[in-house]
């Protein structure tokens, strides 16, 4: 990019203000584009014309942008708090301007909740959004020009689903937000990413939370941090959030950067309330507008508006992993008093092991936790409102007094910090909480306790059986099913509270209790589970999918969408129990749903059945929907995360078929990443298959686009917690990898990490 244009020194510390004239021939590229404010075009020579662009605001390079295409383009009016008319504009590719109106939407809810929650408003006249459909991101911040991939900015009903239109909201505000956080404040080098990445993908956070299901949006970004960050903390690329050194910068684009870093954000918030973290943040932008600055600025300026000291606080920038919190507790009726122990612990990483190489001394002192806490009495109420203890030593022992009788305590509400729990509750208590904690993640937190807890017995009978499943488990999910007919709770909490926990987390519970990782185990015990509670709540789940049939217009927001995701929930459920018996609402859903979410949730369940009416929906979908990119990405993606044999084999086939293309980033992520991420039964195939399938790519994509090779390396990260076989297959692979000349840096550190 930039250095094709000029000299100049790639340190996001260097700031320049920036005047940029475009000119180029008129008929093949109409919309010339740069960073900041129009402020003069004119008509050149020989039908060329140019733009001249002016961004008052010093930047580093990485912010800088300029787009010269052909392009449509919606356009807006946002009127900012102050009174100023600024024009918003999408750009897309000519013919997508139906698909356009949601990212607007989006662009000016996310200006209006930043002025409202943190008083910041729009810096220059015009903002602008460029959607492509080739790029390896999400989408990138620069100044007031951001730079999307379409699957971020494109859809309709007919072709994008609740998860993408609520997608399209987080990372338009994400890049938004970025204005403030991240461009008119950056980082003073690249250690210090989080600083704004962090920050800013907290505050996505908290506006998701804010716009759609609190509850929901929570659920699911915790489940996502554990999929995807608990992992990255336990493997061999494990970092801190300010990580002391790097071979190269693109492979600290990471869940541990970015997620982990909001929830060290979220915690700063948690230990000094949401006024406190207004004022830091106001405090932040007065002391460093227009500087580029350290993790330690933004912690600082929150502990100078605060009063809070947060200096023990600061280790979680510098130490990686997960931390464990082990819990005891008791219960004394003649004291009337509640005592509760927590010890924190943190075993050493990969990371420690390369300092330790580089003669780098770590830290091993203690951090400082929040730890939000409920006490739920036998009547269901609260003894205590949820209350914010600070584990600052090793051991700390806390008592509740007056606490009428013996309560089942409610630890981490809300998910106050980024650990492991152990706590031994019986299922009863946990089924007590999972019916009336009045924290909802907690709710949501204590059924999945109870189905690993199960779980983890299934997988130790190699997911055989169905004695290890508790009656609890069935019993709660039953009252779930009869609080969602009743509408007692949430409809799209409730689909979420009847997912099971997903595979690779379940692996990451195995390995943490030293044990070798079984992937055909772990997928059996959870099909088994699915199974047994279709079958034993069948009537349920039948009784409810019908009640929650469409009613009204499609729209990607409010109570339908957790209409949808529970009623396709049920369906799902229902076609485990008797696949032949629900194939016709399949198939019925399939050929007449009206909208993306219904077609794309039954296509999803019937690419798991191993029935003729399969390949048919796959035909017919391909058939339709051929000349729509993103749409193309969905059938991909259903057939490399399915669960039928000879998955594998149809991944390899799909590489060559017309829709594939190595050299798409989104069609590499659709097929190859999701099958490598996403079906870990087959990438760690016995056989080696799935590692073979995985290292052709890398290999073969590493010089052209070694950014997307390196992130499906990653997925390589945990092979020695698999049997001998295994990882005989695994390094065999990652050794051919390595093995390659000219191996492109960003592969070589993911694999020479591995392997080390």
């Amino acid at each position: 990019g930039f250095r094709r244009i000029t000299f100049f020194p790639d340190r996001p510390d260097v700031m320049a203000r920036y005047t940029c004239t475009v000119e180029a021939d008129a008929q093949r590229f109409p919309q010339l584009l740069s960073n900041g404010n129009l402020i003069a075009t004119g008509q050149g020579e020989a039908g060329r014309h140019w733009a001249k662009w002016q961004d008052p605001f010093a930047k580093p390079s990485y912010l800088f942008a300029l787009v010269a295409a052909k392009l449509d383009v919606l356009e807006d009016r946002f009127t900012t708090r102050s009174g100023r008319q600024v024009r918003c504009a999408v750009y897309v590719e000519p013919g997508r301007l139906d698909q356009c109106g949601h990212a607007m939407a989006a662009l000016k809810k996310a200006m209006k909740w930043d002025e409202e929650r943190f008083g910041l408003e729009l810096d220059l006249d015009t903002y602008m959004i460029v959607a492509v459909g080739d790029f390896n991101m999400g989408a990138m911040e620069n100044k007031g020009l951001n730079i999307f991939n379409t699957k971020y900015v494109l859809a309709r009903p007919d072709t994008a689903t609740d998860a993408d239109y609520q997608g399209i909201d987080r990372v338009v505000a994400h890049e938004y937000f970025h204005n403030w956080t991240g461009n008119r404040v950056t980082c003073r080098d690249w250690f210090q990413l989080s600083l704004k990445e962090g920050l800013t993908v907290y505050r996505d956070e908290q506006f998701g939370e804010d716009v759609h299901s609190r509850a929901v949006t929570r659920i699911q970004d915790v489940r996502g941090l554990r999929a995807g960050q608990f992992p990255e903390d336990a493997g061999p690329m494990a970092h801190p959030i300010r990580p002391a050194s790097y071979a190269e910068i693109n492979n600290f684009y990471t869940a541990t950067v970015y997620q982990k870093g909001a929830q060290v954000i979220r915690m700063i918030e948690t230990l000094v309330g949401r006024d406190g973290f207004r004022a830091g943040m106001d405090l932040y932008f007065r002391r460093h507008d227009g500087q580029a600055v350290t993790c330690e600025d933004f912690v600082q300026a929150m502990q100078d508006a605060s009063g809070v000291d947060l200096t023990q606080f600061r280790r979680w920038y510098s130490r990686a992993g997960t931390p464990r919190l082990k819990a005891t507790g008791s219960y004394d009726a003649a004291a009337r008093r509640y005592t509760l122990t927590l010890t924190q612990s943190l075993a050493p990483t990969a990371y420690e092991a390369r300092l330790a190489e580089a003669g780098i001394a770590g830290d091993d002192g203690p951090l400082h936790i929040p730890v939000a806490v409920g006490l739920v009495l036998p009547d269901g109420s609260d003894a205590v409102p949820t209350t914010v203890l600070s584990l600052t030593d090793a051991t700390q022992t806390f008592h509740f007094d007056d606490i009428a009788a013996a309560p089942v305590a409610s630890l981490l509400r809300g998910y106050s910090a980024p650990v492991h729990l152990d706590f031994e509750q019986g299922d009863d208590e946990l089924a007590h909480l999972m019916a009336h904690d009045s924290d909802p993640f907690n709710r949501w937190e204590a059924g999945q306790r109870l189905a690993t807890r199960a779980l983890l017995a299934g997988i130790a009978a190699g997911g055989e059986g169905v004695d290890w499943i508790p009656p609890a488990l069935v019993a709660a999910c039953a009252r779930i099913l009869a609080d969602a007919s009743a509408q007692r709770i949430d409809a799209g909490f409730a689909a979420e509270a009847l997912v099971l926990p997903p595979e690779q987390v379940l692996a990451e519970e195995v390995a943490a209790l030293g044990q070798t990782i079984d992937p055909d185990a772990i997928h059996g015990a959870r099909q088994q589970l699915r199974r047994h509670l279709a079958s034993s709540l069948s009537a349920a789940f039948d009784a409810l999918w019908q009640a929650l049939a469409p009613t009204g217009p499609y729209a990607p927001e409010g109570e339908q969408v957790g209409r949808r995701a529970l009623r396709n929930t049920c369906l799902a459920y229902l076609a485990e129990a008797d696949e032949q018996a629900v194939l016709p609402r399949l198939m019925a859903q399939f050929e007449r749903g009206g909208n993306m979410t219904d077609v794309g949730a039954a296509l999803g369940i019937l690419a798991n059945l191993d029935l003729p009416e399969r390949q048919i929906a796959l035909d017919a979908f391909y058939a339709k929907w051929k000349d729509e990119a993103l749409v193309v990405d969905k059938w991909l993606n259903v057939q490399a995360t399915s669960r039928l044999d000879g998955t594998t084999a149809r991944v390899r086939a799909l590489m060559k078929h017309p829709a594939f293309d190595l050299k798409n980033p989104n069609k590499v992520y659709a097929l190859v990443r999701a099958f490598c991420a996403a079906n870990p039964r087959y990438f760690h195939a016995a056989d080696g298959s799935g590692y073979t399938l995985a290292a052709d790519v890398i290999v073969e994509l590493q010089a052209g686009n070694p950014q997307v090779a390196s992130r499906i390396a990653r997925a390589f990260d945990r092979w020695r917690q698999f049997d001998a076989g295994r990882q005989a297959h695994a390094r065999a692979a990652l050794e051919r990898i390595r093995d390659q000349p000219g191996l492109a840096r960003d592969v070589a550190e993911v694999v020479g990490n591995a392997l080390r």
